[in-house]
């Protein structure tokens, strides 16, 4: 008999397990070596794109695992879906907002590879892979709070969502982390689920999970107090990115008495 899966951890990435600066997630490697051993799968849950998931997969021994991909829009490795329709559908439709509005978006469509790696630090090839979307638009607000409001107004008339993360304001047909990640856990049926995150469009895989962990990114403001913390359920870091999301892993694994030889 196959063993129960102990528990998936779902982990955002930029300002989380990577660096804000840097993209390295090798602090993590210690926590992510004990999570392999223990057969708990980690899900990759990010705005970044399938060509640019699977590239970090294989980098930190996560091949063939599904990942969240495109801010929740989409899955990969759990099951076929259709790529590519979703996307040219999404950015026709931006054609019809109000132009005052449309010249005030810069979306990833709208840039060429020069102005991605200017925005993101990302290398020529990891632009390339950034820009090859399936489910989302991620892009730049150039206009004013108040525009910004009337935007996603605009945009939720023509049946478009629009969340902000770390660094853009991604545009979609709806689907977030936490719905994507209610998917994963109908497959695996864990003993537990945890999330790790540090943005604004974390929040709700955080809720959602059994355990939560707020990775510090002194790089924004801090989330807002969310109610489980007052429980324990949702605990902060105090180190940032992959320093604190090792830290916090590593503790919460003994704090549950998953370790190798207990389970």
């Amino acid at each position: 008999m196959t063993a129960p899966t102990p528990f998936v951890v779902f982990s955002d990435l930029d300002g989380t397990l990577l660096d804000h600066s840097d993209y390295s997630w090798s602090p993590a490697r210690p926590a992510l070596d004990v999570l392999a051993q223990l057969g708990a799968p980690v899900v990759l849950a990010s705005s970044k794109t399938a060509s640019e998931i699977v590239v970090l997969q294989q980098a930190m021994g996560l091949g063939g695992l599904p990942a969240i991909v495109e801010n929740g829009a989409g899955i990969i490795g759990l099951q076929p879906g259709t790529v590519g329709e979703r996307y040219s559908a999404l950015r026709k439709r931006l054609d019809h907002l109000p132009e005052a509005l449309r010249k005030c978006f810069e979306g990833f469509g709208d840039m060429d590879v020069a102005r991605v790696m200017s925005l993101t630090k990302l290398s020529q090839q990891d632009a390339v892979r950034a820009r090859e979307r399936a489910f989302s638009e991620p892009g730049v607000w150039h206009g004013s709070d108040a525009e910004e409001i009337a935007l996603i107004d605009a945009l939720a008339d023509l049946g478009i969502a629009a969340r902000r993360g770390g660094r853009f304001l991604t545009l979609s047909f709806g689907g977030t982390k936490a719905d994507r990640m209610a998917e994963i856990i109908t497959h695996y049926k864990p003993q537990f689920s945890i999330a790790l995150g540090d943005a604004p469009n974390d929040i709700e895989m955080l809720e959602a999970a059994d355990y939560g962990i707020i990775v510090a990114n002194p790089y924004h403001d801090p989330l807002p107090p969310l109610g489980s913390e007052r429980t324990g359920r949702i605990i902060r870091t105090s180190k940032g990115g992959p320093d604190g999301w090792n830290e916090a892993m590593l503790k919460l694994v003994e704090q549950l008495k998953l370790t190798t030889g207990r389970m």
